[in-house]
């Protein structure tokens, strides 16, 4: 289940604020250092993350997340500098304040759009989660500190979201847990999930 709106509204914002700190942050070097993401630099991770909040800011919502939208996001801000992507991030968390401030209740909870499977909140979590785990795999690619604020807290309710839609029945960590940013790794594709103890399947981008 969704976080609760206001909690999914504010923390979207405070994370695009968070990514444009963390892109200002990044000299050239480090923005085209690999990141733990096959075949992606850092600054390939920010371009998708920036790229998918101008997306959704221009309502261009139809295979967002897939690797062909993606690839685009990306090729659309090559060249770029930390500095760029950073005043383009900023714009998306005006925008998306914006945005989220004119949303009813009946439109939170309606259709996502675009073929998401979910509604409107759980898409607008996603894209908090989103942003929160690649903001991690820059952090973890420079040997930074990870950022285990409450951003993970979307991560793990996006993570049980995914999950519970292919059938799986355990129990998500709770956000104190110190096994929580483990079983987020493993359930992203980052971690093998014998760490967590356990055998299943637990990766949400697995075939």
């Amino acid at each position: 289940m969704t976080l609760p709106r206001a909690d999914v509204s504010e923390g979207l914002v405070n994370q695009l604020s968070s990514f444009e700190d963390l892109l200002r942050s990044l000299s050239p070097a480090e923005l085209d250092s690999p990141s733990r993401c096959d075949g992606w630099t850092c600054g390939d991770v920010a371009r998708h993350v920036v790229g998918q909040m101008a997306d959704v800011m221009a309502g261009r919502l139809d295979g967002l997340g897939s690797p062909e939208v993606t690839a685009r996001e990306v090729t659309e801000r090559a060249g770029r500098s930390a500095g760029e992507l950073a005043d383009e991030c900023a714009e998306a968390a005006k925008g998306s304040a914006g945005l989220l401030s004119i949303f009813d209740d009946a439109a939170w909870n309606g259709p996502a759009g675009g073929g998401y499977e979910g509604t409107l909140g759980d898409g607008v979590e996603a894209l908090w989660y989103d942003a929160w785990l690649h903001s991690n795999d820059i952090r973890s690619s420079l040997e930074r500190p990870a950022d285990t604020g409450d951003g993970m807290r979307a991560a793990l309710s996006h993570v049980g979201f995914e999950l519970s839609k292919r059938g799986w029945t355990g129990d998500v960590p709770a956000l104190d847990d110190p096994a929580a940013m483990g079983f987020i790794l493993a359930a992203t594709g980052r971690a093998d999930a014998t760490s967590m103890g356990t055998n299943a399947p637990i990766d949400i981008y697995a075939d």
